[in-house]
């Protein structure tokens, strides 16, 4: 009921701002018409409405911007109350089993314990990793706070290896492709670039289909620029949402945007990243259901006698 509401919010002033501007275009007709012979009064109507007009089509902009943003603003308060509300619930529940008096009688053996302390731990990382999102989102307009030269491939390997981790996936479900045996180094921070890289694993992974099956590349382009790319087999992109999904808050519509669970941060912050960091990211796809391919393009470090910085 909410979204048909606005949807009538923003029907409602397009309309309105049309049939203003069409009386604006009547009454400056008739007014070049009534003052034809008098060139002051004439030149002053074709000066100001225009001006109405124009302000009217501003003003109308600017507010279906703004019921467009309290849209996403909400939807985005209603991702990250479910990201925190659900692994909260399932910490207390397994808290509470644990606190039981007779834990014997519930049938808590060792391994019974172990699980409720691994599917706690896996909860703690979920909470931590949505609290982490909204903290780098928030610092998207800021320089990176480190300027160290860091080796590309050795970011993708440990990304590579804490997703397979977090969502527990075989090996050949996420892949390193070949790497060259030089480094491929830039000037950045390096917990930025992690973020970054694991942001988009992330959103690989949710938008797989069934099979997951995601390949990670790191190369140096003819350019002098250091690339990750990451592509999968999953839902694809619709041409036109290839640069909308950047967008903060921004998250696909219809079915798909309740099936996949997020904040809809992650692309936001690869952006930002990539910005800060004096590249850009991009996606590519052919379609919907043909996969996606997903790449962060960052210049490249200049060449180092010494070894990368540790990260």
């Amino acid at each position: 009921m909410e979204m048909t509401g606005r949807g009538g919010a923003v029907a409602f002033f397009v309309t309105f701002c049309v049939c203003l501007c069409a009386a604006a275009v009547a009454l400056n007709v008739g007014w070049i018409v009534l003052n034809i012979r008098d060139a002051g009064l004439l030149i002053l109507g074709v000066i100001i409405f225009p001006a109405i007009i124009t302000g009217l089509i501003l003003n109308t902009t600017f507010l279906v911007r703004e019921i467009r943003r309290n849209e996403q603003h909400d939807a985005f308060v209603n991702a990250v109350t479910h990201e925190l509300k659900t692994p909260i619930t399932s910490i207390r529940l397994h808290l509470d089993t644990l606190k039981a008096r007779d834990a014997g009688a519930a049938g808590l053996d060792g391994t019974k314990r172990h699980e409720f302390y691994d599917v706690m731990l896996r909860d703690s990382d979920r909470l931590i990793h949505t609290i982490e999102q909204v903290l780098h989102a928030g610092q998207a307009g800021r320089m990176p706070q480190q300027q160290i030269r860091v080796d590309l491939r050795a970011v993708a390997d440990e990304c590579v290896k804490l997703t397979r981790t977090q969502r527990h996936l075989p090996e050949e479900a996420v892949q390193l492709a070949a790497m060259p045996a030089a480094p491929i180094e830039v000037m950045g921070d390096p917990g930025q670039l992690r973020g970054a890289v694991l942001n988009l694993l992330d959103n690989a992974v949710k938008y797989s289909s069934e099979t997951v099956h995601v390949e990670v590349e790191v190369a140096r382009s003819e350019h002098d620029l250091a690339l990750v790319r990451v592509r999968d087999r999953g839902v694809g992109i619709a041409p036109n949402e290839i640069k909308r999904i950047f967008r903060r808050f921004y998250r696909a519509p219809g079915a798909l945007a309740h099936r996949v669970k997020g904040t809809g941060l992650g692309l936001f912050i690869v952006w930002a990243t990539a910005k800060r960091h004096g590249g850009r990211a991009f996606a590519e796809s052919e379609g919907p259901g043909r996969g996606a391919t997903f790449t962060l393009e960052l210049p490249a470090a200049p060449p180092s006698a010494s070894p990368a910085a540790p990260w």
